[in-house]
């Protein structure tokens, strides 16, 4: 799709003389019609025969087909960035919100309009792009306020123990004691709102008084739940506190429009927290799954409601358990009735594991390298996915320039298309960082500075933990402190005449009415496939 320039930066690169169609051709052909879409669509690029780019035959993908999902690989410097960049800014266009995860900070030139030069003309040029720079209405978040843009987070109770699990590095028997721990959490109104609360709650279920009701959770172990104390104590220790609390993120915020009717694009930057790669990549993985459960079935779509780019995707797979893939499948495949399309970005396609490939209808695959026998054959495993080609695949992945890919997507009917070697257009925005001045004047006139800058603390399970130790601690010490009592005294305050409230709160009805809202709390806190909150 072609975007209007901007008043302050007007169209420099002239509209390219398109070449006349090539005669006889049947390669070319079938590539032609097979992308010959009637409805909207993204314009990757111009279809590649013999290292010669054909405007006539452009390779393009009904916006329909986006909740289909899709995988973007590809080497390190082979264009992938610039690829997602591309997808962004139209999908903006055409008024889809986009989600990225922008782990370097290249992303954030999205809110900058592009700078024309000799390199970029000259691929308009071959491609047949009538480029115009533009700038596209873009929100920047970061977590828990490392780095620029506001700051979001998640309470743990909404993160729940799976994914958790996955960031602390627990194993399987680990994985479910900390689950069982947030049951115990859940059913007695335990709030968990950050990683103190957990802390707390971990630490007086291995306490003398907390023993009786680890005992009877069955199934946590003492030593098990030690373990699980100390990784958490290291991951605070890390700083890490700053990315769970309140106010709880709302994915509902990424489904937004601009004014003029542009889909916002929304930028997570993660340059400050690169170096915690489970954490980031499990935290977009909540994100989906709150989108899973928060938003209404759609069914078929004429276009997506949201396309979620998952940047680094390997590290979403990287050690985890086969019930946590199971569960990004199941997310994965149910999602796009949601409206969602879900674009898994890598390196390789062997990163992400077959069951969830299945699900990727749209490939973009940038140059792959083979330098070891692994790199062989995973590029032979990647060439056995494909539908039949003329080209020799196999040799072509190898040998793709920077900013040309193999596409092959789903029709408007569904069936996959031709493959097809492309030569992508250039995005029209800035292909670098946009200037910090930028970033900060668009972070501070966002409407979810307000709502979510400020850091709030309200009573939860440190609290009320904290209040009972308080509470029992002078009884206790009471039988060592008080005298022996004297009939005057037990005539002064008789026991058999206690006041109205001590009356009700040792009643056995108030007992069991406490315990029965303890349990209706619990039954408001349901956990998805995920162990995140539902609400």
């Amino acid at each position: 799709m072609t975007e209007n320039a901007t008043p302050e930066q007007p169209a420099t690169t002239p509209a390219a003389a398109e070449p006349a169609p090539a005669e006889g051709n049947a390669h070319l052909d079938e590539i032609r019609a097979g992308y010959a879409f009637d409805g909207p669509a993204l314009e990757f690029g111009a279809t590649v025969i013999d290292d010669t780019a054909h405007p006539d035959a452009p390779v393009r993908i009904p916006l329909g087909v986006l909740n289909r999902h899709g995988l973007v690989a590809g080497a390190t410097g082979t264009g992938k960035t610039k690829t997602l960049q591309l997808m962004a800014e139209q999908l903006s266009g055409q008024g889809v919100p986009v989600f990225l995860a922008d782990i370097k900070g290249d992303l954030s030139g999205l809110a900058s309009p592009g700078q024309p030069n000799d390199k970029l003309a000259s691929r308009a040029k071959d491609v047949g792009q009538e480029w115009q720079a533009t700038a596209y209405p873009t929100e920047f978040l970061s977590l828990g306020g490392q780095g620029k843009g506001v700051p979001i987070r998640a309470t743990i109770t909404d993160f729940g123990p799976t994914l958790l699990a996955k960031v602390l590095g627990l194993n399987d028997t680990q994985e479910s004691s900390l689950g069982l721990v947030f049951h115990y959490a859940d059913k007695n109104g335990l709030a968990l709102l950050d990683l103190k609360d957990l802390r707390a709650v971990i630490s007086h279920l291995v306490s003398d008084e907390g023993k009786p009701e680890l005992k009877a959770l069955g199934g946590l172990s003492s030593a098990t739940a030690g373990v699980i104390l100390r990784e958490l104590i290291a991951f605070e220790d890390q700083g890490a506190d700053a990315f769970f609390g309140e106010p709880n993120f709302d994915t509902g915020d990424l489904l937004r429009t601009s004014s003029d009717g542009k889909g916002l694009v929304t930028c997570l930057e993660l340059p400050g927290v690169q170096d915690r790669p489970a954490l980031f990549s499990t935290f977009l993985m909540w994100m989906l799954a709150d989108l899973f459960h928060d938003l209404p079935e759609v069914g078929d779509v004429d276009k997506p409601k949201l396309v979620f780019f998952f940047d680094e995707a390997h590290l979403l797979f990287a050690d985890a358990s086969k019930a946590f893939q199971d569960a990004i499948e199941q997310t994965v495949r149910l999602i796009r009735s949601k409206g969602v399309g879900v674009f898994f970005v890598t390196q390789s396609p062997k990163d992400v594991p077959a069951d969830v490939l299945g699900q990727l209808g749209n490939r973009v695959q940038h140059a792959l390298r083979a330098f070891t026998p692994d790199d062989a054959k995973a590029l032979k495993a990647a060439v056995k996915t494909y539908p039949h080609s003329d080209y020799d695949l196999e040799k072509l992945l190898t040998s793709l320039g920077t900013g040309e890919a193999v596409v092959t997507v789903l029709s408007e009917k569904g069936a996959p298309t031709p493959v097809a070697w492309t030569r992508m257009r250039a995005p029209q925005s800035l292909m670098a960082p946009s200037p910090d001045a930028l970033l900060d004047s668009t972070v501070a006139a966002s409407p979810l500075s307000s709502k979510y800058a400020a850091v709030a603390d309200r009573e939860s399970a440190y609290e009320k933990l904290a209040a009972r130790v308080q509470a029992t601690a002078p009884a206790a010490e009471a039988p060592q402190k008080a005298p022996a009592p004297t009939p005057a005294k037990k005539t002064a305050t008789p026991k058999e005449d206690p006041g109205l409230v001590e009356q009700v709160v040792k009643s056995s009805a108030f007992r069991s009415a406490l315990r029965s809202a303890g349990t209706v709390i619990g039954r408001e806190i349901t956990r998805s496939i995920f162990g995140t909150r539902k609400r």
